[in-house]
C-alpha cells in the first residue's frame, strides 16, 4: 500500500514537461543536505511543441505515466508537483523600483524588500502576459549603490534593479490544466533554465559569470549570471529536432531513423571525424539500403549547432555581458550529448566551455541515468520544490481527514446521532405557538 506525502515526510516532486520527454522525480534531503532520489519516471512527449503544450490529451497522459512510473518507484502517493515553465513566449526585461520609506531611524526589513517586488507585480504587460518571476539585482539605500543585501541598514528611499520574466497567460493555464486533469495540484511554476542552473552552475561560476545554454528538444535556454544574480534569461525556439529535422531532409531518411543517426553516430564537429565510415540503413520495404557517410553527417549537424551558436552569441551581446563572462559558456540539456560540441561551442564562440551534469547536489547512490544533462532541468525543480517546502511556502492537503469523514457517514450508529440533531434543532427553531 503506497503511502501519501504529506509535509513531514519532506518530499518534493518536481515535473519537467518537455518537448521529448515528460519526466517525474520524486526526492527529499538527507542529513547531509544532499538531494536522496527515491523515484523517477520518464516518458515519450507527443503533446509539447517547442516547449509548450500543443495537445493536451496527450500531455496529460504522458504526465499521468511518468508520475505513475515515480509513484511506483519510490512506493509513495503524490498529490502537489513543482512544474517548470519554458518556450518562445518568455521574455525578460529590466526594471527599477522605488521605496520612500516613513523614517530612517528603523533598520530596512524584509517587509520592505517584499513591497518593492509586489509593485512590480503591478506593471502594467502587454495583453494575454503574465508576471513569473521578479529578481532583484542590485539597490541602492539613499545615493549609496551597488548593495546586495540592504536588511539592516537605515535610509529613506530604497531603490532595486529588477530582472522580471513574464510569459503567456495561456501557456501556463494549460500546464496547470494537464496537470490537474490527473488528479494533482500544481505547487509553483518555475523558469526551466533557472532550475537547470541551480542543478548544474556552482556557485564560483555564478560570481565570476556564465552562460548556461540548456539545448533542449525543442528549444535552447540561456540564463547568464554575474557577481552570483541573474542578469539576463532569453528563449531561442530552436533545438535538437531541427537538428533531427536537417539530418531527415539532407540524408531523405525517416524521422526515426534521424533520430537514431544522431544521437548514435553525430559529431557537432567534422573535422573530429576521422575514421569516415559508411553507415547503411534499411531501405523502405523492397527497396535498396541507404548508405549515409559519416562526414557528411557531421557537416549536416555542425551547420545547424553553429546557426544556433550565432543566437547564443547575440543574446549574450545584447545582455552587454558579452566580455565579462569569466567562467565562459556552461552547455546542458539532451543537445549537451552531442558528440564534441564543447568544442564547436570554444572554437565559435571564443569562450571556455564545459559539460554541465546535475549531480553536484545529488546523494550518494543516485540512479545513473539521472548523472545525464537530460536531467538537468528535473532535478533543478526538484530543489526548488524542497527549498519551498522547507521554507512553508507550500501545504500539502491531507487526505486522512476525507477518509475519517467519510468512515464517519458509512457509520450507521452516526445517522441516528445525525437524524436526532437535527429533529432536536428542528424543534428548538419551531415557530412560537400563536396562542402565547
Amino acid at each position: 500500500m503506497m503511502e501519501t506525502n504529506n509535509n513531514q515526510s519532506g518530499l518534493a516532486i518536481a515535473l519537467d514537461i518537455g518537448t521529448t520527454k515528460v519526466c517525474a522525480i520524486a526526492g527529499r534531503r538527507d542529513r547531509h543536505g544532499k538531494l536522496e532520489v527515491l523515484g523517477f519516471g520518464k516518458v515519450n512527449s507527443e503533446g509539447v511543441l517547442r516547449g509548450v503544450v500543443s495537445n493536451i490529451e496527450k500531455t496529460v497522459k504522458a504526465i499521468s505515466e511518468a508520475v505513475a512510473s515515480a509513484q511506483r518507484s519510490a512506493g509513495k502517493e503524490f498529490k502537489v508537483v513543482h512544474v517548470g515553465i519554458a518556450g518562445q513566449h518568455i521574455k525578460s526585461l529590466q526594471h527599477r523600483g522605488i521605496l520612500t520609506r516613513d523614517n530612517n531611524h528603523t533598520e530596512i526589513s524584509q517587509r520592505d524588500i517584499d513591497r518593492l517586488i509586489s509593485d512590480m507585480y503591478k506593471l502594467v504587460l502587454p495583453p494575454g502576459d503574465k508576471i513569473l518571476h521578479v529578481i532583484p539585482q542590485e539597490y541602492t539605500v539613499d545615493n549609496e549603490q551597488g548593495i546586495t543585501d540592504p536588511i539592516g541598514m537605515s535610509g529613506i528611499r530604497l531603490e532595486a534593479n529588477f530582472h522580471i520574466i513574464t510569459g503567456q497567460i495561456s501557456a501556463s493555464n494549460n500546464i496547470y490544466r494537464c496537470v490537474e486533469r490527473t488528479g494533482l495540484r500544481v505547487a509553483n511554476i518555475t523558469l526551466e533554465p533557472i532550475a537547470s542552473a541551480a542543478a548544474v552552475l556552482s556557485e564560483e561560476e555564478k560570481e565570476a559569470g556564465v552562460a548556461l545554454v540548456d539545448m533542449g528538444g525543442g528549444t535552447t535556454d540561456i540564463t547568464i549570471f554575474k557577481d552570483g544574480i541573474i542578469r539576463h534569461t532569453a528563449v531561442i525556439p530552436f533545438g535538437g529536432n531541427v537538428i533531427t529535422k536537417d539530418i531527415k531532409e539532407g540524408c531523405t531518411v525517416m524521422g526515426p531513423q534521424a533520430e537514431k543517426l544522431k544521437i548514435k553516430f553525430g559529431s557537432a564537429l567534422a573535422d573530429e571525424v576521422y575514421d569516415n565510415r559508411i553507415i547503411s540503413i534499411p531501405g523502405l520495404r523492397g527497396r535498396d539500403h541507404k548508405e549515409v557517410s559519416e562526414k557528411n553527417l557531421a557537416r549536416i549537424i555542425q551547420a545547424r549547432v553553429e546557426e544556433i551558436l550565432d543566437y547564443v552569441l547575440w543574446e549574450i551581446r545584447r545582455s552587454g555581458f558579452d566580455r565579462k563572462l569569466i567562467a565562459g559558456i556552461v552547455l546542458t540539456g539532451g543537445g549537451a550529448l552531442l558528440n564534441h560540441i564543447d568544442k564547436l561551442t570554444e572554437f565559435h564562440t571564443g569562450m571556455s566551455t564545459r559539460i554541465g551534469v546535475p549531480v553536484e547536489h545529488l546523494s550518494h547512490g543516485y540512479h545513473e541515468q539521472l548523472g545525464s544533462p537530460i536531467y538537468a532541468t528535473g532535478v533543478g525543480l526538484l530543489m526548488k520544490g524542497l527549498d519551498d517546502l522547507e521554507a512553508g511556502l507550500i501545504s500539502i492537503p491531507e487526505p486522512a481527514r476525507e477518509e475519517e469523514e467519510d468512515a464517519f457517514d458509512d457509520d450507521p450508529s452516526s445517522k441516528w446521532y445525525e437524524q436526532l440533531f437535527r429533529k432536536t434543532k428542528e424543534w428548538f427553531e419551531a415557530e412560537p405557538d400563536s396562542e402565547f
